[in-house]
C-alpha cells in the first residue's frame, strides 16, 4: 500500500503534543503520602504515516499505557483508544481547543474525567477525576507534562 503523504486533517491541531515528555504524577492515594510524586517518560507520536496519533506514558508506580487517537471528520469530539499493562482497555471521548485537552468516559462501572491547560507549548497541567461510586467525580490524581528540550 502506498505511504500516506499527509497528517490526517483533522488531528493537525494535535501536532502540538508530538514530541517527548516528562510526565510526573502526584496528589494521589496510591502513592506513599500526599507529597509524592513520580516521573516517567510520555511521548507522542504520527502513526500509521500521520493517519492516527499514538501515545506512550508510564512511571514505575503507574502502568505503561498506550493511547490511539482518531477522530471522525464530521464531528468535533476524538475517540481514544486505551490500554495498560494492567491488562485495561478503555475507549474515551477527547476534546482539544483552545489550550484545554479533555477526555472523559462515562461508563457505568467507573466514569472518569481529564483536564488538562497548556501553559505556553512546554507545560501541560492536569488532573483526573474518578467516580468510584458511579456517578461523583472526585479527584483521583494530579499531572504535570513537561516537554523535553
Amino acid at each position: 500500500m502506498p505511504k500516506q503523504s499527509v497528517i490526517n486533517p483533522v488531528l493537525k491541531e494535535l501536532k502540538v503534543l508530538i514530541g517527548d515528555w516528562d510526565m510526573e504524577l502526584s496528589n494521589a492515594e496510591f502513592l506513599s503520602g500526599s507529597k509524592a510524586k513520580v516521573h516517567g517518560p510520555a511521548s507522542f507520536r504520527w502513526a500509521e504515516d500521520g493517519a492516527y496519533l499514538v501515545a506512550y506514558q508510564g512511571a514505575t508506580k503507574a502502568p505503561q499505557a498506550r493511547w490511539l487517537i482518531g477522530r471522525d471528520q464530521a464531528t468535533r469530539e476524538y475517540k481514544v483508544f486505551y490500554f495498560d499493562s494492567r491488562g485495561v482497555s478503555r475507549i474515551y471521548d477527547m476534546d482539544f481547543k483552545k489550550g484545554v485537552w479533555k477526555m472523559w468516559r462515562n461508563a457505568p462501572d467507573l466514569p472518569q474525567s481529564f483536564r488538562g491547560v497548556f501553559k505556553g507549548r512546554n507545560t501541560i497541567i492536569a488532573e483526573w477525576k474518578t467516580a468510584k461510586d458511579g456517578k461523583h467525580l472526585k479527584h483521583d490524581f494530579d499531572m504535570k507534562y513537561t516537554r523535553k528540550e
